[in-house]
C-alpha cells in the first residue's frame, strides 16, 4: 500500500484534458516526494495504521464480487499489500504500479505469497505505464493530509480516464474533507516558540553589532516573515481529541472518485457555517480531516459500505492525524455563538504537492455582540 503518492506523479501529474496542472520536472519531483516512500519503515508505519489496514481489507474481502474473476489496478502499491489482498479476493489479474524502488519489495513479496501469476508488480509512474488491457477496478490509497496534499489523486484520474472500463469501480469511491473549530494549547506553545526565536534573533544583532561591527538590522523584516510562517502560519499535525472540538464539523469539499477532475481539485472554495457548542471556550483556530467511502457505483455499488475516517478519536487514530491551522490570538466563544467560515485552498506555486490554505470567519456572538472578522493565510508543509 503505497499510501500518498508512490504511484503517480511522472513529469506529467496531470493532462490538460484533466484541469491543466503544472508540468513539474521529473527528477526534482522524485529527490522531493517520492524517495521517502521508497524506504521500508515509511512503508510499516502506513502498514502498522490499523483503522486504514482494517478499513481496505474489509472493503476487498466483504465486497468479493467486485474482485472474482476481475482485473485490478493497483495505483501506487507500494509494499503490494493492496494488490495481494485483491489477489486473495479471487482477481484473474491485478497490475500494481509502483514509481519507486519499492516494486522491488512488492515483487519479492508477491512471489513469497505464490501470487506472481496473479499479480503482475510494474516499475514506472502511473503516467507513463501501459497496461496489456482495461480494468474493472481501480484501487489506491492516494490520500495525503487533509486528503490533498501530495496531489497523488491526479495520478488515480489519470489512471481511471485511460484504464478503466465503463463499467469499472472506484475503491475507494467518493471522499470528504472536514473543518470544524478547535481549542489547542499548541497556539500558546507555537506563540512562545516564535516569540522566543525573535528574541534569539535580536540578541543575534546585538551581538554581531557589539563584537564584529556589522548591523545585521536590515533583515529583520526578512527573518519575522520566515519566522512568522514557519511557527504561525504552518499547519499542524495533531491527533485531537474529540473534546477539543468545541463546534459543529461542515464539509468544504466532496469528491466523487468516479467523476472527479483534476480541475476539481487544483483548488477548494468554500463557505460554510458552524455553531460553538461547548460553554465559555477559547476559539484557537480549525482543525481539518477527510472520509472516504467504499461505495462502488449506482449500478454496482459495493454490498458492505466500509468508511475510513481520519476524524479526531478518542481511541483510534489514524497516520494522517488532522490539520491544525491556528489563530493568534485565540478569541473567547461561548455556546451557541455562529461562526460563518470561508474556505480556500490551493496548490503551493513553488511545489504542487503542497497546499495553501486560507481560513476567514466572522462570529455572531450569541450574546449580540460582533468581534472583528480573522482572515489567515495558511500552508500545509
Amino acid at each position: 500500500m503505497g499510501s500518498r503518492g508512490n504511484g503517480g506523479g511522472g513529469d506529467r501529474t496531470a493532462t490538460t484534458s484533466n484541469g491543466g496542472a503544472a508540468v513539474v520536472d521529473n527528477g526534482v519531483d522524485f529527490a522531493n516526494y517520492f524517495c521517502t516512500y521508497a524506504f521500508l519503515y515509511h512503508q510499516k508505519e502506513m502498514l502498522s495504521d490499523r483503522v486504514r489496514m482494517d478499513c481496505y481489507y474489509n472493503a476487498i474481502f466483504k465486497n468479493k464480487h467486485h474482485f472474482l474473476g476481475k482485473t485490478v489496478l493497483d495505483v501506487g502499491t507500494g509494499s503490494g499489500i493492496l494488490a495481494i489482498w485483491s489477489a486473495q479476493a479471487g482477481a484473474r489479474k491485478v497490475y500494481a504500479v509502483e514509481a519507486t524502488k519499492m516494486y522491488e519489495h512488492a515483487r519479492e513479496l508477491v512471489k513469497a505469497n505464490n501470487l506472481e501469476h496473479v499479480v503482475d508488480v510494474i516499475g514506472g509512474s502511473m503516467e507513463d505505464v501501459t497496461l496489456p488491457e482495461k480494468v474493472d477496478v481501480i484501487i489506491s490509497e492516494w490520500m495525503g493530509y487533509f486528503l490533498l496534499r501530495e496531489s497523488m489523486f491526479d495520478s488515480v484520474i489519470y489512471a481511471r480516464d485511460r484504464w478503466l472500463k465503463p463499467t469499472g469501480v472506484m475503491y475507494p469511491s467518493h471522499a470528504r474533507m472536514w473543518v470544524a473549530p478547535v481549542r489547542s494549547r499548541l497556539v500558546d506553545q507555537k506563540m512562545n516558540d516564535y516569540e522566543g526565536a525573535m528574541d534569539d534573533w535580536f540578541s543575534f544583532v546585538n551581538e554581531t553589532k557589539t563584537y564584529y561591527g556589522v548591523d545585521m538590522s536590515v533583515l529583520t523584516k526578512p527573518f519575522t516573515e520566515e519566522q512568522r510562517k514557519y511557527y504561525l502560519q504552518t499547519s499542524q499535525w495533531n491527533n485531537l481529541h474529540p473534546e477539543q472540538v468545541i463546534g459543529t464539523a461542515a464539509i468544504v469539499k466532496e469528491i466523487d472518485c468516479l467523476t472527479a477532475t483534476v480541475s476539481d481539485v487544483l483548488d477548494v472554495r468554500a463557505n460554510v457555517s458552524s455553531s460553538i457548542v461547548e460553554e465559555n471556550t477559547r476559539l484557537c483556530g480549525f482543525g481539518g480531516w477527510f472520509d472516504v467511502h467504499f461505495r462502488g457505483r449506482d449500478e454496482d455499488q459495493t454490498k458492505h459500505e466500509i468508511e475510513l475516517s481520519t476524524a479526531p478519536s478518542a481511541d483510534y487514530g489514524t497516520h494522517w492525524g488532522q490539520q491544525v491551522f491556528l489563530f493568534y490570538p485565540p478569541v473567547r466563544a461561548s455556546k451557541g455563538d455562529k461562526l460563518n467560515v470561508s474556505f480556500a485552498m490551493d496548490r503551493s506555486k513553488e511545489n504542487h504537492r503542497l497546499l495553501e490554505v486560507e481560513f476567514g470567519c466572522e462570529i455572531t456572538q450569541s450574546s449580540g455582540g460582533l468581534p472583528p472578522p480573522m482572515k489567515k493565510k495558511f500552508y500545509i508543509e
